[in-house]
């Protein structure tokens, strides 16, 4: 089962909901897809090894045996390529990696070379559970390749707990779409219920069984909650406004491991996952 920990923004409690859960079972697995600004391991301290490069293929152009034809350009949906009259320019970083341009070339002028645009790394520990997160070069655009290349390395036949990236875009649906079931993680105020609504929308649009971890319980007020009980979408745990939870998560460190209690909450809430992940299957 892979279970995606996601938000309709930052700042929700989405890591820490993933780490907690992971630390409180046994022999999982966690994988930090926030590519962008990856943080689990700033509560974790493993020391990480690389396992692997990330690369997208990029075109090459043959100048001796192009013949500015332009197809290429024109192919290319996402503006990599541009027809000059005396040459072709190459925008790497604009590149999908697709291969198209290099298929609808009649001179055979385009190779395609990879270009490093990641890393993932794994970490070195003998922990219960593992941990490997991905990391997008400085200055690249496309997350997407890098948590596609992360979920490779899932192991099917162990749960998987994926910290997402927040928001709505392209790395979360990559995310949405390989899970089994979605945990939004949301605060009840207007700003957090609206972008909870649009994360909502994502997962629905994926068609992955969503339900509720309330952070901050008692800041806002009961507006998730209402729309909650309306849709039938169940509320997992609600996790209380509390300064001592604010003053661990401030020192990195879980508070699953210093509160008493909330393994075994966790533990509940992984459990009730497991059966309506299931249900949603129709499996018994």
């Amino acid at each position: 089962m892979k279970i995606a920990i996601a938000s309709g923004k930052g700042g929700t409690g989405k890591t820490t909901v993933a780490v907690n859960l992971a630390l409180a079972l046994e022999g999982v697995q966690l994988f930090d897809c926030d590519v962008e600004e990856p943080n689990c391991n700033l509560f974790l301290g493993f020391e990480l090894e690389p396992v692997e490069v990330v690369t997208c293929p990029v075109p090459e152009i043959d100048r001796e045996r192009c013949t500015l034809c332009g197809n290429c350009a024109s192919f290319c949906k996402y503006n990599a390529l541009a027809a000059l009259p005396q040459k072709i320019m190459s925008f790497p970083s604009l590149c999908h990696g697709c291969g198209g341009c290099s298929l609808i070339c009649p001179a055979g002028a385009i190779e395609e070379k990879p270009r490093p645009i990641g890393l993932i790394e794994k970490a070195f520990s003998e922990t219960s559970f593992s941990f490997l997160r991905g990391t997008l070069n400085i200055g690249e655009a496309m997350a997407t390749p890098v948590i596609r290349s992360l979920q490779r390395h899932i192991d099917e036949s162990r749960p998987a707990i994926i910290d997402s990236p927040p928001g709505t875009a392209c790395p979360v649906l990559a995310v949405l779409g390989c899970a089994d079931y979605c945990v939004l993680v949301t605060e009840s105020t207007p700003f957090g219920f609206h972008d909870f609504l649009l994360a909502l929308e994502a997962a629905r649009t994926v068609q992955v069984p969503v339900g509720v971890v309330l952070n901050r319980d008692g800041l806002g007020d009961s507006r998730v909650e209402d729309f909650c009980r309306v849709r039938g979408i169940p509320i997992l745990l609600r996790i209380p406004n509390d300064r001592m939870i604010a003053r661990l998560y401030s020192e990195g460190i879980p508070f699953v491991k210093e509160m008493p209690g909330w393994k075994e909450k966790f533990e509940e809430m992984f459990e009730t996952i497991r059966a309506l992940a299931c249900k949603s299957k129709g499996v018994s």
